[in-house]
């Protein structure tokens, strides 16, 4: 039996995308074999090692003890997006040569253009000569004639280069539009989780009785016996992974169908989703979230304020001071012999002997190693040669020059840092990223020696597939649609789910895909609404009650009323039964007038304060075929001096903020609401009293509009 795990095929099921990343869930099914090892194919390169989770499905008594992300690369054959890559290059180089050609279209225009008669100098005894008018003619005809010629082919050259240019603007398109999930490299890497299952050897031993254990063992001893996992005993197991991904956002968007006259519609939630997690969602159930992947959910530390004398402040919990003679445990280590390494061939040295190249190397550079010592002049302590040279310098690179008073520092191994300076006098304290536990690592005996055997802040991990997720997290900066709204700012603290009614597909190509999320019971009515101290036009709005249990989220709204599509316009975000307005546009069959009066006397005992009645007249006028609730909107002054009254008098009342969806209202509006009837009018009367001292004016006039 050989170490490699029984490979499976996955394939992706569900997928749910938060506000920032996605969390993806695969099915694979399969006979394990009796070492219980499977190995899940197809999961992507920029996947999170520590968010792999494993589950088995509806098998009783079979769980999974252990899994873990293992990376393997295998050629494959060229795909897409080489071919795509070639038929750009190839555009490249035909656009370049057709622009070289333009240009020399262009220099022979300019050199034929330059042509001019020059006659012969004249010296002083000849006579004046008469200008040969037909020599004139004859280059102008020729200069005219060439020129419609190179003019013509000019026109031509222009033509194949803007052809051209189009056709590498869209290959270009399409190979940067191309989906990540296919590499474009010869190698491919695949990833994959591999899960060792516990019981899963019981599941068919219950139903052959006692006897399978004894036949499964004497098969596995004999050659012509069936292979691991098969038999009467197989039975298969499904599981199921889950991982996290980076490289996915989305974005709200509706879609709105209403009929004149019905108090209800029909809203279609979709949304707007990028990714470029390195794998194609074909055929996936999607889930929408708003809550943030990478958002901390520790526990924040509350820090003590004590008021007195000074005291030491507790040591954190869950760390301790390293333990004394921590380096004692590296002594052997220290005075083992270094691994042997195997001579290539030999260089002169400066001294006429030779120097041994090996075959070692640091990180990606050989190093070149000086004649070694008789073994006897090893040192006990270091386990390195005293006569040995401070540093191995890199092939092909001068040797630095040691340092007066004592040879160069050796520079610490490679993926350790630099050791740190020594520490302030007094107990030792943690700093801040030294509490991070998760983030800590054991360093080994290559460290430095202020670091050996100590849990010191690093992220080992791979930095290509760290490349990957950098790559995939650029599809945040994505610009996002007309009116859209990230879903974190207008989620508010709540966070909300929707589950989508079909399945979906969504290439890995960084760009926006509409996914349909399902249908939504909101009530409608249409209500118009005038200012008419502003403007006298009256607009219609749509006002939306939300009769759902979640939350509708800001985002862009297409809106199709009685088969007429309507401008896309922006929906408020909108609580479980709450109302908000959405803009339909000026309403044309709406007129509003307004007019002002304005009476200004004094009362008093001597007339010692002015009043100042302002009335103010609103008609509307409606060739609608049905009634219409109109809202109009007025403001009154407002004032926080004593000796100023202002005294109200009409219809109006007083919002409140935030009764009508996410408005605020600015101090002093005043709302009136009436019904016009089908082709009639209405009137609105109101008005105010300003009373204030008569030796007082208001800023700007006592006349108010």
């Amino acid at each position: 039996m050989t170490d490699a795990a029984q490979p499976w095929e996955s394939k992706l099921t569900s997928v749910t995308v938060y506000a920032r990343g996605a969390v993806c869930r695969r099915l694979a099914r399969g006979v394990v074999a009796a070492d219980g090892r499977v190995r899940v194919s197809g999961l992507p390169r920029a996947l999170d090692p520590e968010s792999l989770r494993a589950t088995v499905v509806d098998a009783q008594g079979v769980r999974v003890t252990e899994a873990r992300i293992a990376v393997e690369a295998e050629p494959h054959a060229p795909d897409a997006p080489r071919e795509l890559l070639r038929e750009a290059q190839r555009l490249s180089d035909a656009q370049q040569a057709a622009e070289a050609r333009r240009d020399r279209q262009a220099r022979r225009i300019e050199e034929i253009a330059a042509l001019r008669p020059v006659p012969p100098a004249r010296r002083r005894e000849d006579p004046h000569r008469r200008t040969p008018v037909e020599a004139w003619l004859g280059l102008a005809e020729f200069v005219d004639e060439r020129s419609a010629a190179l003019q013509a082919g000019l026109a031509g050259l222009d033509e194949e280069v803007r052809r051209l240019t189009h056709e590498l603007d869209l290959a270009t398109d399409r190979l940067e539009r191309a989906s990540t999930d296919a590499p474009s490299s010869p190698v491919r890497t695949s990833v994959s989780a591999v899960l060792t299952l516990e019981g899963a050897g019981s599941e068919g031993a219950g139903s052959e009785g006692a006897g399978s254990e004894g036949a499964g063992s004497e098969g596995a001893g004999s050659e012509g016996s069936e292979p691991e996992g098969a038999g009467a005993a197989a039975v298969e197991i499904e599981v199921e992974v889950e991982y996290r991904v980076p490289g996915a956002v989305w974005a709200p968007s509706y879609r709105l169908t209403r009929r004149q006259g019905e108090d209800g519609g029909r809203l279609v939630l979709r949304a707007s989703v990028a990714q470029r997690t390195g794998e194609d969602w074909r055929g996936v159930r999607i889930s929408l979230s708003t809550a943030d992947l990478s958002r901390p959910t520790g526990v924040p530390a509350l820090r003590s304020v004590r008021i007195g004398r000074r005291q030491p402040p507790p040591a954190p919990s869950g760390w301790r001071e390293p333990p004394p003679g921590l380096a004692a445990l590296f002594a052997g280590y220290d005075t083992a012999e270094p691994p042997p390494f195997t001579p290539r061939h030999g260089a002169p040295t400066a001294s006429g002997g030779f120097a041994e190249e090996w075959s070692g190397s640091i990180g990606s550079a050989s190093v070149v190693a000086a004649p070694s010592p008789p073994r006897a002049a090893r040192s006990r302590a270091g386990g390195m040669p005293k006569e040995a040279p401070a540093a191995l310098p890199f092939a092909g690179a001068p040797a630095a020059p040691a340092p007066p008073g004592g040879p160069a520092a050796a520079p610490p191994p490679s993926g350790y840092a630099a050791a740190p300076p020594p520490p302030p006098p007094g107990p030792p304290r943690p700093g801040a990223d030294e509490l991070d536990y998760a983030g800590l690592v054991l360093s080994g005996p290559d460290a430095p020696a202020g670091q050996r055997g100590l849990l010191v802040p690093g992220t080992p991990g791979d930095p290509v597939a760290a490349e990957y997720r950098r790559r995939a997290e650029s599809v945040g900066s994505l610009p996002l649609p007309g009116h859209a709204v990230r879903p974190r700012d207008s989620a508010g603290s709540f966070d909300h789910r929707y589950d989508a009614q079909g399945l979906a597909d969504i290439p890995s190509d960084g760009t926006w895909h509409t996914v349909t999320v399902t249908e939504l019971a909101v009530g409608l009515r249409t209500e118009y609404l005038c200012v008419p101290s502003v403007e006298e036009t009256v607009y219609a709005t749509l006002v939306l009650t939300n009769a759902t249990d979640q939350a509708l989220l800001a985002g862009p709204v297409d809106i199709t009323a009685d088969g007429e599509h309507l401008p896309t316009t922006a929906l408020p975000t909108l609580a479980p039964g709450g109302t908000g307005r959405v803009a339909l546009g000026p309403a044309e069959a709406i007129r509003a007038s307004r007019r002002t009066e304005l009476r200004e006397s004094t009362s008093g005992l001597r007339g010692t304060t002015t009043v100042l009645d302002h009335r103010i007249l609103v008609e509307l006028a409606s060739r609608l075929s049905r009634p219409a609730t109109v809202e109009v909107r007025e403001r009154v002054p407002v004032t926080s001096e004593s000796d100023i009254r202002i005294d109200e008098r009409g219809g109006w009342t007083t919002p409140r903020d935030g009764g009508d969806g996410p408005e605020r209202f600015v101090p002093g509006t005043r709302l009136w609401r009436v019904d016009v009837p089908a082709g009639g009018t209405a009137s609105l009367d109101g008005g105010y009293e300003i009373r204030i001292p008569a030796a007082k004016a208001l800023t700007g006039g006592n006349r108010r509009s």
